[in-house]
């Protein structure tokens, strides 16, 4: 299946990355090719994707921030555990599981937090999950394009896990305050994050090994799950140093 993804990064990494095949990109008459336009069109060039220069309203139809720039892509490559599992050298895993997130810019946000704090690969459910769409490539600004995304029965994925040596650590509002200097989010780690309003699934919390909350200090009750699941991810980057 062939789709379409917009904005300036996200074509970028994705030329960048090599996962997809790039059939065709378009960008916008008139559009300044300098900075990442000017690259993407060396790029392109350079692995014989054809680009074509025209009119800003035929890029208007497949979505108003598309930045000049739009790829005709071959759809998301979904990877799964056991590639994620093997591809991971000489360091503990650093696994992102996501239960059942909705919202295709919470999902984005959180794949690019993970692919800057180094997670070898995220978990979604096979169904009634959030999934690669050009709206989260979008909101990941590429970095999707990087990023080992499985798709899993979770609890087969979070037995796995435990099999491999892995600490699961729910994030959760119902769970014990995290500490800044946290032995539960050192070594082999995978991260959990619930969806946003319900929180963890039942099963998904009796199959991790503890369940965390960020401490607050303010007002409101929670953070979205993007912002919680981003900061947890970078407490445990810095604990895993």
């Amino acid at each position: 299946m062939k789709e379409y993804i917009y904005s300036r990064n996200a074509v970028h990494e994705a030329l960048r990355a090599k996962r997809r095949q790039i059939f065709s990109i378009e960008i916008a008459e008139g559009a300044q090719e300098k900075g990442t336009l000017a690259e993407i069109v060396k790029l392109a060039g350079q692995q014989k994707v054809k680009v074509n220069r025209v009119p800003r309203g035929k890029l208007d139809k497949v979505h108003q921030n598309h930045q000049g720039v739009i790829a005709e892509v071959s759809s998301y490559p979904y990877s799964d555990l056991v590639d994620i599992l093997d591809g991971i050298k000489d360091e503990p895993p650093f696994i992102l599981i996501l239960d059942s997130l909705q919202d295709p810019q919470n999902f984005g946000t959180l794949i690019r937090t993970a692919e800057a704090v180094g997670v070898h690969g995220i978990i979604i459910p096979l169904a009634r999950s959030v999934e690669v769409t050009p709206s989260a490539v979008n909101a990941s600004s590429g970095a999707s394009e990087h990023m080992l995304i499985a798709k899993s029965n979770l609890s087969q994925a979070m037995d796995a896990l435990r099999d491999a040596d892995v600490w699961l650590v729910g994030l959760d509002q119902a769970g014990a305050e995290v500490e800044a200097n946290s032995r539960h989010l050192k070594g082999a780690l995978g991260l959990v994050v619930g969806s946003e309003g319900e929180g963890l699934h039942d099963l998904t919390r009796k199959k991790c090994d503890i369940v965390l909350k960020l401490p607050m200090k303010g007002s409101i009750e929670s953070l979205n799950a993007a912002v919680a699941g981003s900061v947890a991810l970078y407490l445990a980057y810095l604990n895993r140093k």
